[in-house]
């Protein structure tokens, strides 16, 4: 069995007469958290598009757990799921009826206690019998990545999952992020949040003008930064500054 999770080889994507990807190389082992870093329009969206089996790529291999997302997508969307940038939940419904329908659409064979399990690993139970749409931003982005974890899928696809929420509900979803990695499940995360990369990522790739530009960790990553300057204190690098100087952007002076 393979190590990667994940096995992206010169992946290309183009729209109209703009090419968006134009030829992206990586790798997600398994049971790690992966960050995919980007500006807006580089591109993080259509990966997970095509990741996931929701987008033809125009070149390039992909393997999700050794199943070929192009020949063989049935048992690649049986390896996964996917919590898109915004919450995916029918607001008429309890916390608990939402869970219960997703369990029912995959063939889960008890969805009553399914959905209490998992209210219950997401601190929710108290909330379960709510509608959805009387959630707070945190709780209805640890529900939606709840409904994600249904089936336990080897795989998870998070695409700027706490995009809109205030500090506190960010870091909510950040401890949800780390227990799911510390059960083994393969995380793919995509972010604008620098610091959200810098606390979850067990490596981070750099994504810019169509291509992974970098990959790392982040002290491979400090590694390439000039060494940190010596005044009063010394001041090492922020991820914000490692970004910018790969990309070529300068720091303002």
């Amino acid at each position: 069995m393979s190590k990667d999770a994940i096995s992206v080889k010169g992946l290309k994507k183009s729209f109209k007469e703009k090419e968006v990807l134009k030829g992206v190389d990586f790798e997600v082992r398994r049971g790690e958290i992966f960050a995919l870093l980007g500006s807006n329009g580089a591109g993080k969206t259509t990966i997970i598009n095509i990741l996931s089996t929701l987008m033809k790529s125009d070149g390039g291999k992909v393997a999700i757990c050794g199943f070929d997302v192009q020949h063989q997508p049935d048992h690649v969307r049986q390896s996964i799921s996917l919590t898109g940038q915004f919450a995916t939940l029918d607001g008429m419904l309890t916390g608990r009826e939402n869970l219960i329908m997703i369990a029912k659409l995959r063939g889960v064979s008890n969805p009553a206690q399914t959905a209490d399990n998992l209210l219950a690993r997401f601190s929710l139970t108290d909330a379960g019998n709510r509608r959805a749409d009387n959630f707070s931003g945190g709780m209805r982005r640890r529900l939606d990545i709840a409904m994600s974890m249904i089936g336990t899928p080897a795989v998870i696809f998070l695409d700027e999952p706490t995009t809109g929420l205030d500090p506190e509900a960010r870091m909510e979803v950040w401890e949800t992020v780390k227990e799911l990695a510390d059960g083994g499940t393969t995380i793919l995360l995509t972010t604008q949040y620098l610091e959200e990369a810098e606390q979850l990522a067990d490596r981070i790739a750099i994504l810019h003008e169509g291509k992974i530009i970098t990959t790392g960790t982040l002290l491979e990553l400090k590694e390439m930064f000039p060494p940190a300057k010596v005044e009063y204190i010394e001041k090492q690098p922020t991820l914000e500054d490692i970004f910018l100087a790969i990309i070529g952007k300068k720091e303002e002076i």
